[in-house]
């Protein structure tokens, strides 16, 4: 009797002990799992901030390549990018101290490159403007003869390139036709036979090292048929004159300027217009437009 209830004890301790071993068994291959899919997680956070930084060094490298003014200054914030690649490609940890680090100064380098590529495009941008100026002076010598004998006589000024240094910049000549209702409203028109005013806008660039000065730019608009539009009037250059259908005055102190200014007619003909903007006898500026 008593060895048959020795035996029950037994088979009672063997049977505790086989659960626990199945639990902890359970618990430790649990805790395994836990620990790879940490690990993965880790992996894949480190494969996308290397991903993002390898794009971030090609963005620089095709800036680089167009070899503007900021070539070096791109080149250093490359460099930068290199060096975190560097230091997170040899980095073993992953833990999360570490991937906020990284992240922050990839964030960093982000935004600086956003900075320098915005101003790239803008200088780009300005580069080609000069250029386009540049090459429109041949074009406006041979539309020289639609005009009068006035612009003729520019013909040296025309051709002149854009000067570089303490020279006063002139960009974005624009023109838009307006009639303006009984109650003073102004509608955007295309029609020379519903047009009563023209709206022109002209930007005058930023230049430190230029002089400040009051400015005086005569604004010229010829239709179609060679007239000046608007009250004709004429300015005398020593020798020479000017016709031209307003003045704009502007007191420039080195500072980015946006000049409006409008026009006003009774009568507006279909066909090519072409509007220029003289810094005295110079031609600075010119553009063209059509009324249906």
């Amino acid at each position: 009797m008593k060895n048959l209830q020795n035996n029950s004890i037994l088979k009672a301790v063997i049977a505790i002990l086989f659960v626990a071993g199945l639990a902890y068994a359970y618990k430790a291959n649990a805790d395994l799992n836990v620990v790879k899919t940490a690990l993965k997680a880790e992996a894949t956070k480190k494969e996308l901030a290397l991903k993002e930084l390898l794009e971030l060094k090609a963005t620089y490298d095709v800036a680089i390549a167009e070899n503007t003014s900021l070539s070096e200054e791109l080149m250093q914030e490359r460099d930068k990018v290199v060096s975190l690649l560097a230091a997170l490609s040899t980095c073993e940890g992953g833990d999360v101290g570490s991937m906020l680090k990284y992240k922050k100064q990839f964030y960093v380098l982000q935004n600086k490159m956003k900075v320098l590529i915005a101003e790239k495009e803008r200088l780009k941008n300005e580069n080609a403007l000069v250029t386009s100026q540049r090459d429109s002076t041949t074009v406006v010598l041979e539309e020289s003869k639609i005009t009068n004998k006035l612009l003729s006589s520019h013909n040296k000024a025309l051709i002149n390139t854009v000067e570089k240094g303490s020279k006063i910049l002139l960009l974005n000549l624009k023109v838009a036709a307006f009639k303006v209702k009984s109650s003073g409203k102004q509608i955007p028109t295309d029609k020379a036979n519903r047009t009563d005013i023209l709206k022109i806008s002209f930007t005058i660039a930023e230049n430190q090292i230029a002089k400040a000065t009051e400015k005086t730019y005569y604004i010229q608009v010829v239709d179609s048929e060679n007239n000046i539009v608007g009250n004709k009037k004429t300015a005398n250059f020593g020798t020479a004159s000017l016709e031209y259908s307003l003045v704009t005055k502007v007191r420039y102190a080195n500072q980015t300027i946006q000049v409006h200014e409008e026009l006003p007619s009774m009568h507006f003909i279909k066909g090519d217009y072409k509007i220029a903007v003289f810094d005295a006898r110079e031609l600075v500026l010119d553009s063209s437009f059509i009324l249906r």
